[in-house]
């Protein structure tokens, strides 16, 4: 890592001071543990109310967790889920969802990162069949992998189609802040289309902290077992409770991402115009995916920290977050002008 900001992922930043002083002051005497201390009763029903959730909120530790749990409050045991390819369950869980909840992945090629229900679609061949693991959820990540967002009307449209075929939706919500910053809507407006879901802290100014939402009412009872039986239930969770409350105060979470999602386009607009330089993903959320010469990607990555999306076709991804700022991205931009004129 160089002293340079790091344009490696959103996960390589620091903690936001604000949830720094929220760990803090919940370090003040004593709490009952496992959750059920002031902190997290005020943080979940925080949660539950801003995500309109009649089943309730619940606090986990880290993405692929929070993942693995929510797949299995969804799945019976024979059932599959189907993601595209590009899904982070699918390539950077190490197998979680296969080894830990026991279920098959369907994986479907989606060139910009988004399912759609004709996508789905070709998945469902063997319904009804027992040979084959029948489909029971969809999973979307929303922003995708490749820093592109579901609109609302899309997702509307894959919630409509899963529940005429009988299958359920997951939300893998990593970065659903940086969507619902660049859709310009409510968090509530964006769940309402899933069964369950997932809220990231971390890659939004936190430390560790992730929130599994459940939609309705009826899927809320197992939770909390298979959140202990998943190692995902902490003993001091009022730490993690305080950062989701510094998160919620004051929509922090919408301006972090606001913030992160700007900073994303004021590179890619910086580049556009660079010989050499292909930016290969709608910039929508804070992930810019662009397209280099190798020796230009090799020079770059001897002052700055990135990472090589696709070494064969030589692309890479750009994270920006909440803490890049305008002088980070002009001194990177700066360095790509140098490095591309070479």
């Amino acid at each position: 890592m160089t002293g340079r900001k790091s344009f490696g992922s959103d996960n390589h930043t620091g903690a936001h001071p604000a949830v720094i002083r929220a760990i803090v002051a919940a370090n003040s005497g004593d709490a009952v543990a496992y959750g059920a201390d002031e902190w997290t009763e005020r943080v979940t029903a925080a949660l539950s109310e801003t995500f309109q959730a009649a089943g309730g909120a619940f606090l986990v530790l880290n993405g692929s967790g929070a993942n693995v749990l929510g797949l299995s409050v969804l799945l019976r045991r024979h059932e599959a889920v189907i993601c595209a390819a590009s899904a982070h369950i699918n390539t950077d869980e190490c197998g979680a969802p296969e080894r830990l909840v026991g279920t098959k992945l369907l994986t479907v090629p989606a060139p910009d990162g988004k399912l759609t229900p004709e996508l789905i679609a070709g998945q469902l061949g063997g319904q009804g069949d027992e040979h084959f693991a029948q489909p029971g959820v969809v999973a979307v990540t929303q922003s995708t992998e490749l820093g592109t967002c579901y609109t609302l009307a899309e997702l509307r449209k894959i919630a409509d189609f899963c529940r005429a075929s009988d299958l359920r939706v997951f939300v893998d919500g990593a970065r659903l802040a940086n969507a619902a910053a660049y859709l310009d809507c409510p968090l509530a407006e964006l769940a309402e289309c899933a069964d369950v879901l997932t809220f990231g802290g971390t890659k939004n100014g936190a430390v560790g902290a992730e929130a599994l939402v459940v939609m309705r009412a009826d899927l809320a009872a197992d939770v909390p077992y298979l959140r202990k039986q998943q190692t995902q239930l902490t003993s001091k969770m009022r730490f993690v409770a305080a950062q989701f409350g510094a998160l919620l105060a004051e929509d922090l979470w919408r301006n972090n991402a606001v913030h992160a999602n700007a900073m994303a386009r004021r590179l890619a607009d910086g580049v556009r115009d660079v010989d050499g330089v292909e930016i290969v993903h709608p910039v929508q959320a804070n992930a810019v995916f662009a397209r280099l010469r190798p020796r230009h990607v090799a020079a770059l990555q001897r002052e700055w920290t990135f990472h090589i999306w696709d070494e064969r076709d030589s692309v890479v991804r750009w994270m920006t977050a909440f803490d890049t700022s305008a002088a980070d991205i002009d001194t990177f931009l700066a360095d790509i002008r140098t490095t591309a004129s070479a």
